[in-house]
C-alpha cells in the first residue's frame, strides 16, 4: 500500500467517522426509542449497523481494496470524536429545522389539495346530486300529471262502454267475477288447511 493511498484510507476513515456520528443522531432521532418496543428497537438497531457496515467496507475496499489496517480504526475514531465535538449541535439544528420545514410544507400541500381540489370536488358532487334529485322529482311530477290526463278520459270512455254493455251481459260478468272470486277463496282455504294438517304431523312427530 503507497502513501498516497494510507492517505486517501486516513482522510476517507475520518470522514466516515464523522459521517457515522450524523447518521446515529439522524437514527437516534427518528427512532424515539422511548416509545417504541423492545423487539422493534433490537431490529432497526441490528438493521443499521448492518448498513453502517456495508458502507464501511465499500468505502475502504473502493479506496484501498480493503485492506483493514489499526490506523483505519483511529482515523473513524478521530472523525468521531470531531463530530461530536465540532459539528454535532449545528447538525442537529440543521435537521430539526429540515423536519419542521418539511413538515410545514406536508401540512401547507394538505390544506391547498383540500382547498383546491377537495372542497371543490365535493360541491360539485353535492350539486350534481342536487340536480339529479330535482330532475328526477320533476320526472314524477309530470309522470304524474301526464297519467292524471290519460286516465280521465280513459275512464270517461270506459264508463261510457260499461253503459252501452247490454244488461244480462254484465250479469254475465258479475256472476263469473263472483265465481272466480269463490274458486279463489276455495283454493286459499285449502292451502291454509294443508299447511295446518302440517303443523299439526309436525308437532306430533315433535312430541
Amino acid at each position: 500500500m503507497t502513501l498516497t493511498t494510507q492517505f486517501y484510507t486516513i482522510l476517507s476513515m475520518i470522514g466516515m467517522g464523522s459521517y457515522l456520528g450524523a447518521a446515529l443522531d439522524t437514527y437516534q432521532f427518528f427512532l424515539n426509542r422511548p416509545k417504541r418496543a423492545g423487539w422493534i428497537v433490537f431490529m432497526n438497531d441490528l438493521l443499521f449497523w448492518v448498513i453502517q457496515a456495508l458502507l464501511f467496507f465499500y468505502v475502504l475496499f473502493y479506496v484501498n481494496e480493503g485492506e483493514l489496517r489499526l490506523y483505519a480504526f483511529l482515523a473513524i475514531l478521530c472523525g468521531f470524536a470531531a463530530y461530536q465535538s465540532l459539528f454535532k449541535h449545528l447538525y442537529m439544528r440543521l435537521l430539526k429545522m429540515t423536519v419542521h420545514m418539511v413538515i410545514q410544507t406536508y401540512r401547507l400541500v394538505v390544506r391547498l389539495i383540500q382547498v383546491f381540489v377537495v372542497k371543490p370536488a365535493l360541491f360539485l358532487f353535492h350539486l350534481l346530486i342536487m340536480t339529479l334529485l330535482f330532475f328526477w322529482k320533476g320526472c314524477l311530477a309530470v309522470l304524474k300529471i301526464s297519467w292524471k290526463i290519460i286516465w280521465i278520459p280513459i275512464r270517461w270512455i270506459g264508463q261510457l262502454l260499461w253503459r252501452m254493455v247490454p244488461k244480462n251481459v254484465k250479469s254475465f260478468l258479475h256472476a263469473s267475477f263472483k265465481h272466480i272470486e269463490g274458486f279463489y277463496k276455495k283454493i286459499k282455504n285449502t292451502k291454509q288447511r294443508i299447511k295446518s294438517w302440517i303443523d299439526y304431523f309436525k308437532k306430533k312427530e315433535d312430541e
